[in-house]
């Protein structure tokens, strides 16, 4: 199998879990509110960057990868949309069975795996199409 086939968002779960998990704190809600920094605005207001953020925000990085990664009709494609599959399932099994992932930042990378489910068919479908000339009219 080829490292193509590897959904990227796996590395979402990984990261959380460690986090959740190893974080040193009882209350995973905590850990992922912990503040990584804070910018001053020009008009006096405080912009605050929490962990949970900077996880989100990889997780739509590598959310939009994915959606790139679609767009091939190769044999990796096709493990790689079938792996993304069995991931959502993972992650709701894990968001539903595991209290360290009620939390909305989980919910969040759960609905990203979701997407990336429905683009990858989608785009998946449509490039197939336009690939073998489905039903596209001819002369």
């Amino acid at each position: 199998m080829s490292v193509k086939a590897i959904p990227l968002l796996v590395f979402s779960l990984i990261l959380y879990n460690v986090i959740a998990f190893f974080g040193g704190g009882d209350n995973p809600v905590e850990i992922f509110q912990s503040e990584l920094f804070e910018v001053s605005m020009p008009m006096g207001g405080q912009w605050r960057f929490y962990l949970g953020d900077l996880i989100v925000i990889l997780s739509l990085v590598l959310l939009a990868i994915e959606v790139i990664k679609a767009t091939y009709t190769r044999g990796a494609g096709l493990a790689d949309q079938a792996l993304s599959m069995i991931l959502a399932v993972i992650f709701i099994i894990e968001f539903l069975l595991v209290p360290q992932a009620a939390t909305s930042i989980f919910f969040m990378i759960l609905i990203m795996s979701i997407i990336d489910v429905i683009a990858g068919a989608i785009i998946g479908i449509r490039t197939a199409r336009r690939d073998f000339g489905i039903g596209s009219d001819i002369g």
